[in-house]
């Protein structure tokens, strides 16, 4: 009964949103949901979401997060409204023929920016979103390429914040086994072959670019090619710069308009990074990300990319008024997107004050075996992740269980296993649940409609994540991740191939 009362807000807010196509008021009922659970009564769980909604903002990471969010609208309607995702966009038409390309250029550019899943969403969405919708590319196929490269590339590497924060998560799960001979950072480059979620979904891309779409994407796609409408009728996008921005200065805008506050933000995120996690104090590089300050790092960098921006603007001759005009405007395009987020994190409060992970891994530890226990890690994650929208949580929620229940029960091997079914699961969630931050980013700076983005997506993202399933299944009899993997890509193109060839249209 505990498991069954624990899930039910989460699921009623996914459940809720994709039937009424209202988020915001399926996030809300859920929450109040949660409060009648703990509160006791309605009238009581009212007060109870309320402090729910001031603990969540008052929280220092998120309250950073939330001035983060709105610098990088800020930065990106500065590089609209000089002209230099426009200019962009000139560059790359004259070099990309088809929408076909357009979206390979997309996945592309989803692998180098790696190193945190936010700024991916920025710089991809800006670059190609004028290149894809010329090409009639429709938002939701645009949000699912720049969805599904932002996570699974940053829990990968080579280096981002994701893997500083797995690492130390690691560390701590060793550090309470008092497992001294085996070093979390090489555990962790242990664990990725049996990352398959991750590593599937990335070849999953082109894959699907290159043999058709099916589901409701391909009726999506289908609508973008025939009427040349980006978005469906009656779909509002969570944030569209285009409209919320007027007129571009398309005339002087210059591809440096665009790339060097990209640039700026990239930089100072990488040194921020390294800085505010002790590297100018002499730690070791993968220590130092291990510690670092995320939002803090973050917000400088979306604060150097608007000076920089804003700097630019005023060289283009743009008054102070039209900059601050320009300013206000950015943020007003994060307005949705931060609403959504407030909510979302709330959710994550109550499945938190109802033990939701606790009751999750509760009601399967006493039947486990070494030769089930990837599997059911994996799938365990993809619930607890999908339900609560955080990758970040649903890892912090297994590893220090999982961990020492693979050590104690196989060996250093299985522990491996443990770790890659662990991020491997906990990114299905990230990845295509409707009140996740990283789906929600992919939703604002692709301009699609949120719950219309995360529809065409869910059919894409279960693809990968069943023969995911199958391959932690067949770890019992083949050993080698390696193995398993390359089996697990041909089964994946083959399905692929098959559901796109049975889709009618």
């Amino acid at each position: 009964m505990d498991l069954i009362i624990s899930l039910t807000p989460p699921l009623a807010a996914v459940l809720l949103a994709l039937a009424t196509r209202r988020v915001n008021m399926s996030l809300f009922l859920a929450i109040w949901i949660g409060g009648w659970f703990v509160a006791g009564n309605p009238v009581a769980a009212v007060g109870q979401t309320f402090d729910w909604f001031a603990e969540v903002m008052t929280d220092e990471w998120n309250a950073r997060f939330l001035v983060l969010v709105s610098l990088l609208g800020a930065g990106a309607a500065f590089m609209y409204r000089t002209g230099g995702s426009h200019a962009v966009s000139r560059w790359l038409s004259r070099r990309i023929s088809t929408g076909r390309n357009a979206q390979l250029l997309t996945w592309l550019l989803g692998l180098v920016i790696f190193f945190n899943d936010y700024v991916n969403s920025v710089i991809v969405g800006n670059a190609t979103r004028d290149l894809t919708g010329e090409h009639r590319v429709s938002r939701e196929k645009l949000a699912y390429l720049l969805d599904s490269t932002s996570a699974p590339m940053a829990t990968l590497g080579p280096v981002s914040d994701w893997i500083g924060y797995q690492v130390s998560l690691i560390a701590a799960a060793f550090t309470a086994l008092s497992l001294t001979t085996e070093k979390p950072y090489m555990a962790f480059l242990q664990s990725i072959p049996w990352n398959f979620y991750a590593l599937l979904c990335l070849v999953a891309v082109p894959t699907i670019v290159i043999l058709g779409d099916f589901g409701p994407m391909r009726a999506a796609e289908r609508r973008a090619e025939e009427d040349g409408d980006l978005v469906a009728p009656g779909d509002t996008p969570l944030s569209a710069i285009e409209n919320d921005l007027g007129e571009a200065d398309t005339e002087n805008g210059r591809l440096y308009h665009f790339l060097l506050p990209l640039g700026v933000l990239l930089g100072v995120a990488c040194w921020a990074l390294w800085y505010t996690g002790g590297g100018a104090e002499g730690k070791p590089l993968m220590d130092a990300l291990a510690d670092t300050d995320v939002a803090v790092s973050l917000s400088w960098a979306a604060f150097a990319m608007v000076c920089t921006a804003m700097g630019l603007a005023l060289l283009q001759r743009h008054t102070l008024e039209a900059c601050e005009q320009t300013l206000l405007a950015g943020f007003r395009t994060m307005l949705p997107a931060l609403v959504i987020m407030v909510l979302a994190w709330t959710i994550g409060t109550v499945t938190g004050a109802l033990d939701t992970g606790e009751h999750v891994i509760a009601a399967t530890r006493d039947w486990l075996s070494p030769g089930l226990l990837p599997v059911l890690i994996f799938a365990i994650a993809m619930v607890i992740s999908f339900a609560t929208g955080s990758s970040w949580g649903a890892m912090a929620i297994l590893t220090p269980v999982a961990v020492p229940l693979a050590y104690n029960i196989g060996d250093i091997t299985l522990v491996h296993m443990a770790i890659g079914a662990i991020f491997s699961g906990s990114i299905f969630g990230d990845h295509c649940s409707p009140i996740s931050d990283t789906t929600v980013m992919s939703s604002i700076f692709a301009g699609s409609d949120h719950i219309a983005h995360v529809r065409t997506q869910i059919p894409y993202a279960l693809v990968p994540a069943v023969v995911a399933g199958l391959l932690y299944i067949a770890s019992m009899a083949v050993s080698s991740a390696w193995v398993l993997l390359a089996a697990g890509l041909i089964i994946q193109t083959i399905a692929i191939w098959m559901i796109a060839r049975a889709t009618p249209g």
